[in-house]
Order: C-alpha cells, then structure tokens, then sequence
C-alpha cells in the first residue's frame, strides 16, 4: 500500500514538472512572440520617422530652388534698369517668367507705396490684410527699376503646397499610429530636453502629470527598452520612449502562477486526504466501540444475575464482592467504550483523583516488582475531564509502560501546574524508544510488541487531543534508560 502511494505522488510529481516546463516553454514562446511584434513596431516607427526627416529635408529643398529662382528672377529685374529694351534683356526676364510659370510660383510686385503692379489682373490694388499676411510666409525681394522702388513678393507654389498638406496628414497619421499602435504599447512622445510630453498613448495622464512623475517614469521606460530619437514636421528633435505590453510582463508570471496553484492543489489535496483518512478511522473507532461496548453487555447482564443468585444461596461474601468487583470493572469498561463512539461530557474533576483510582486498581494486578511512586501537588487540581476516559488513558500508558520494564521496575506520576496548564508527567525505568519508534508511538496500529494492535496509546492520543483538547507527546526517551510521556490539560 505504501509503494503504490509513493508510486502515485512520484508520477504527480513528474507529470507537474512535465506540465510546468510545457507551460514555460508555451510562456517563452508567446513572450518572444509578443516582443517581436514590439520590436517591428518600433522599427516601423523608426522608418516611418526616417521617411518623416527625408520629406522634410525634400521640402526644405524645394523651398531652397523656388527661393533662388525669386532671387534670379529680381536680379533679372534689377538689371533690366541697365540693359534697357534691348533683345537680351527681353529674352532673360521671358526666361525667367517661364520658369516661375512652370513650377506655378504665385508673386505680387508692388511700388513704394505698396500698390500692385504685377499680377495685371490685381494691378492698383494695395496690398494689405490676409493677401499681405498671405504673402509674407517668404522673405521679400526689394530692388529698384528705372529708378522707382519696387517690392517682389512670392509663396510657395501649388505643387509645393499640394505635397506639404499630404505631409501633413501623414504627420499626423504618423503620431496617432504611435500614441494609439496596434500592440498596445504604453508610449510618452517628449521633447529634446525630455521635459514636455509632445504625445502619449495606452497610459494614464497621472503617471506623467508632474516633472517628477514624468522623469521618474522615463527613467523606468528607459531600463526596459532604449528610446527612439526622431524629428517632427517643424525639424524639431523628439524621443519614443516605450515599454514591454502588459501581457508581455503578465507572461513572465505564468510559471510561478503555476507552481503556486498547484502547491494550493497539493496542499488542499494532502489535507483531503487526510481528512478522508481521519475519518476513516473515526469509523473505525466508533464502530469498534459500540460493537465491543454491545459485546460486554451481554456476559455483564449475564454475570449480575449470578451474582444476586450466589448471594441468595448464602455463600461467601468475600466471592460476591470479588465478583462484584469484576462486574464494575467491566462495566466501567463498556462505560467508557460507549464515550467513544459519542461526545464524552467533561466536568471539573480532580486530575490526581482520577490518577490514584487508576493506579490503585492496576497496583492490585500487577508484579510486585514494579514500584509506583507518585507525586501530587497538596491540594487537587479540578480541570474539565471525563474521568471514565482519562483513568483509561493512564491505565494504557501504565500498561505499557510495565511491558516495557518486563515487569519490574519504576513507574513515576509526577503531577504540576502553571495558571493556564497542568502537567503530568508518566515515567519508567524501561527499554526507551529509537527516534523513527518515537515519530510513529501514536500511529493507529503500531506496536513494538509481537501481539500488539498498537491502539493504547493511539486511542491514548484521541481521548486527550480530541476529546479534551490537550496534548500527549513523548517529552523523553533513551535506549536503555526509560521513557517519560507528559499529558498537558487545559485549567
């Protein structure tokens, strides 16, 4: 029975190792997973802001090339003044009007007094309000032509424009795709200084609501991932700081999840077991009381209606009362079989009383070698005890203790007290008991004697531990030198 138990938590054991490790390979799996998807995130992020600096770069060119053909188209003009109607001059400024044309460059020329000249179809209109603010994005050109000052303004043209809003959108697409991405990564979008949060995403606002807040939870983001550095529309610097999903962290939990839930199942399971085993033998032990308790009751019955016949044919008494003796034995033992099987009632009684009415009948049936010494405190100690039962409990420990001596030597009840406990101590000058005997003396069964059941003490235990709430337990034991138990009662 034993070798099939060990057998079966063996193979408990080795199937929760081989769940475990199939668990924590799963977790690593879904981990690495779950970071891959993070990490091409990112990269995405990075390329889109690479993408992101190569148009604004683009841009600042073209801005460049229509910037430098204003330029070349005012020194046209400036020296027209010098070259007057000639055929050359005609041919530069038709030059360079065709190049503005083509790349569709809006400009207004105005006098000194701020009147349009050029184009003809807003000619004598001052140039004011939202067409002046409109105008103005630029740096002007001034120059003068036949003496008269004259003033070139231009914005930028309608491919430039077009192709700025589309960046634009994509700008904007760009930040909403970091703050809300696909993987549910907490992101802060900050500044150069790492002191404004230009964008967030997935995360609370208290968690960067102050500076110190905001510097603390960088710092945290920092340790789990290193931040992205990229550039904005307007050419400013920023950084991506992120950190791992919440699944991602969740995951690194699972196998101590695991080895938690299954130290609970084992733990709930051993206590069931237990439990289960403990009421077996509760079973066990009621049925047993109540069958011995019916058992003795039919041979006492029997014996008492002897007893009234002898007495009435008026023989010896002193046979009588030796027989009458027995019968109160037998039946204070059916009494106390019959407290097995139920919940015995305790009332205050005098411990050392209920000691010596034990003692006094095994000193009458026991070898004179054996020698009884007792010592009682000078006033009785009244605790709840079931006398019937508690006698019981000392007349097995006596017992056994007189096998032990072989039937002589010295058995010792020392009886004391303290404000919440009494003590009694039941020694003997016996063979003592090995360590692995003292650890199973208790154990339903167990028995060092060839013809032992091993159900004194283990009943011994019961009526002490269960019924009165206390404690039994071997305070000391030497090979060769004897064995001392202590019954520790509640005041």
């Amino acid at each position: 029975m034993n070798r099939a138990k060990w057998f079966i938590l063996g193979l408990t054991v080795l199937l929760a190792v081989f769940a475990l490790v199939e668990i924590n390979n799963l977790s690593n799996q879904m981990r690495r997973a779950e970071l891959e998807k993070v990490k091409l995130w990112a990269n995405a992020i990075s390329q889109k802001s690479s993408l992101v600096n190569y148009s604004e770069q683009f841009f600042a060119r073209v801005a460049l090339d229509e910037h430098r053909k204003m330029e070349l188209y005012t020194n046209i003009l400036r020296s027209f003044d010098r070259m007057g109607t000639n055929a050359d001059a005609d041919f530069s400024l038709d030059y360079v009007r065709y190049i503005v044309d083509s790349c569709e460059t809006a400009i207004v020329i105005t006098n000194s007094d701020s009147i349009i000249t050029v184009p003809s179809e807003l000619a004598g209109q001052k140039l004011e309000g939202e067409r002046l603010k409109e105008f103005s994005h630029n740096e002007p050109f001034h120059y003068r032509i036949w003496g008269m000052k004259m003033t070139l303004y231009y914005k930028e043209s309608k491919m430039y424009t077009e192709l700025r809003q589309v960046l634009d959108r994509f700008n904007e697409q760009f930040l909403e795709e970091i703050t809300n991405n696909g993987v549910l990564v907490p992101v802060l979008v900050v500044d150069s200084l790492q002191e404004k949060v230009l964008a967030s995403g997935n995360m609370a606002q208290r968690e960067f609501a102050t500076a110190d807040a905001l510097s603390e939870r960088l710092c945290e983001m920092e340790e789990e991932n290193a931040p992205i550095e990229f550039r904005l529309p307007d050419g400013q610097r920023a950084y991506l700081f992120y950190e791992n999903t919440p699944m991602l962290k969740a995951l690194r939990w699972v196998p101590l999840l695991y080895l938690f839930v299954f130290g609970v199942l084992m733990v709930v399971s051993y206590y069931l077991l237990r439990t289960a085993r403990s009421m077996e033998q509760n079973r066990i032990w009621v049925g047993m009381a109540k069958e011995t308790a019916h058992q003795l009751g039919t041979p006492i019955s029997s014996l008492m209606a002897w007893t009234q016949y002898l007495e009435g044919k008026r023989l010896d008494k002193e046979y009588a009362a030796e027989i009458d003796k027995d019968l109160k034995r037998l039946e204070t033992v059916a009494h106390r079989f019959s407290k097995i099987g139920s919940v015995p009632e305790l009332q205050y009684e005098g411990v050392c009383t209920a000691i010596s009415n034990a003692l006094a009948y095994l000193q009458t049936r026991s070898s004179r070698k054996v020698k009884f010494v007792t010592s009682f405190p000078e006033e009785d100690i009244r605790v709840p005890l079931n006398s019937y039962l508690f006698e019981w409990v000392i007349e097995n420990v006596c017992k056994n203790a007189i096998d032990a001596m072989d039937g002589k030597g010295t058995f010792t009840v020392v009886v004391s007290s303290d404000s919440r406990h009494v003590f009694v101590d039941l020694g003997d000058t016996g063979r003592g008991m090995s360590p692995s005997v003292q650890k199973r003396v208790f154990e339903s069964g167990f028995s060092t004697k060839p013809r032992g059941w091993g159900l004194g003490l283990s009943l011994a235990k019961r009526i002490i531990n269960d019924y009165h709430k206390g404690r039994i337990f071997v305070k000391y034991s030497v090979e060769g030198q004897g064995t001392v138990f202590r019954i520790v009662l509640n005041r």
